[in-house]
């Protein structure tokens, strides 16, 4: 029989296939022509979007570092603390939808530009803040400019990435999360050190002021470097072009059961299924960054600046689990265990944390688990809602579990805040954050059915 030639990368610069060419080497030749198209996309647009989410992650969590310190000059009590970062999440949990759907239509390139710099300057001014007050108005203005980022690039992704190569292609960029804690730990803890009086400026401030102003000029390299979809890519050919917007058209979600709409999003039990998950792996990712130093230093004599190296190892190897889950997730096409099974983990993670929060080295192994479940499930997690959703829907409903997700980030800080000053222990905390994890998990799985072959 005669092969025929592969037709859906068909470029005039490239030869078509003999006619003695078996049909076994056609298909491996047109797998090989489209995972080079796919990584040529992965180098574009990837590296610049991890940076971009190190540096958000960066300016959301580096409080811990400098509440270490300002914490008592400021007379700022855990209470305090807690308060200024729930209402990172209002501003966040307001404007996650509106921002998506305005990317939705106008693009990344523009939305990117207008987040970015704002939320630069109001992480650098928190330098300034002298009263309660000035700390809450600054979380809460970060917030809104950092909301339409995570949302954004996830949905960003699903229109260039097929479902089939997402799972791993979320992971490399969720893993900007624990390089923003390999980085970010020592970095923060190296600042604070040896900047301190510099310029008549503490250690903490000069936190604020390094770590805040890159996101401003990232915005405009982001507007410069991205194109909104592959259509406008200049960097394809054009048959690169128009094989990716095919791949993309024949990978949407179809049928009688495949929202379309925002409202029919929101009656599919699988979405609240999706949005229970993602609100206990967003709350147990915040408490993590949040209290991980305070957890540290409470545990034994440990520096500010050692705090800082060692808190880069929970971070390191979640990287590498979490990429390894979300790679076997792809090849086996499998994502509701592979996303619930980790949160599970980290979830035990925070209930044996008080066991072992006395002893450094055993605290940090048990802050390692956590980091381990809890940035593992992101991956396959992430992949879950545009597969499952098209359209309008994909872009309301996945902002929808993020603003989710951060209702609970919204309310937990200020409670384990509150449960820290009143109790004078962070056990609670750390039994809260483990049965926030669990639950969503469980509830997940009990929505969110296998599909049927």
């Amino acid at each position: 029989m005669r092969s025929a030639p592969p037709q859906e990368l068909n470029d005039e610069e490239v030869p078509v296939t003999m006619d003695t060419t078996p049909a076994s080497v056609a298909g491996g030749l047109e797998e090989q022509r489209r995972d080079a198209v796919y990584r040529t996309i992965k180098w574009r647009i990837l590296p610049l979007l991890v940076v971009c989410y190190v540096v958000a992650f960066v300016d959301r969590s580096n409080i811990g570092f400098a509440k270490l310190e300002f914490a008592g000059p400021l007379g700022f009590s855990d209470a305090v603390f807690g308060l200024g970062a729930s209402l990172f999440y209002l501003g966040y949990v307001l404007f996650e939808v509106p921002s998506n759907l305005m990317l939705h239509k106008v693009g990344a390139r523009k939305t990117l530009l207008r987040i970015m710099i704002p939320w630069g300057l109001a992480s650098a001014a928190a330098a300034f803040m002298v009263a309660p007050w000035h700390f809450y108005t600054l979380r809460l203005l970060l917030g809104v400019f950092e909301a339409g980022f995570f949302p954004g690039v996830l949905l960003y992704l699903s229109y260039w990435i097929p479902s089939a190569r997402r799972a791993s292609v979320m992971a490399i960029f969720l893993a900007s999360m624990g390089i923003s804690g390999v980085v970010g730990g020592p970095m923060s803890g190296g600042i604070m050190h040896a900047l301190d009086g510099a310029w008549g400026l503490d250690g903490w401030q000069w936190l604020f002021v390094v770590e805040g102003l890159p996101a401003c000029v990232l915005g405009v390299v982001a507007f410069f470097v991205l194109s909104d979809r592959p259509e406008s890519a200049r960097w394809l050919t054009p048959a690169e072009r128009a094989f990716v917007a095919g791949e993309l058209e024949r990978d949407r979600p179809r049928g009688e059961k495949v929202p379309h709409s925002y409202a029919a999003a929101l009656r599919d039990r699988r979405f609240w299924g999706l949005a229970a998950l993602g609100f206990g792996i967003m709350t147990s990712t915040s408490g993590l960054f949040l209290w991980l130093p305070t957890i540290l230093k409470g545990a034994g004599t440990l520096s500010v600046a050692q705090i800082g190296v060692v808190s880069a190892v929970p971070f390191l190897a979640a990287v590498v689990v979490q990429y390894l889950n979300a790679r076997h997730s792809d090849r086996t096409q499998e994502r509701r265990r592979h996303a619930g099974s980790f949160a599970l983990v980290g979830a035990a993670g925070w209930l044996l944390l008080p066991v072992a929060a006395h002893q450094t080295w055993l605290a940090l192994a048990v802050l390692t688990v956590i980091a381990v479940g809890t940035m593992g499930a992101m991956g396959p997690f992430w992949s879950m809602p545009s597969a499952m959703l098209a359209g309008t829907a994909a872009a309301g409903g996945i902002a929808t579990i993020t603003a989710f997700a951060g209702i609970g980030n919204l309310i937990t800080p200020a409670v384990t805040g509150w449960l820290s000053s009143t109790t004078g222990t962070q056990v609670y905390n750390q039994l809260l954050y483990g049965a926030v994890l669990g639950i969503g998990a469980l509830v997940m799985f009990l929505l969110v059915r296998p599909a049927r072959r």
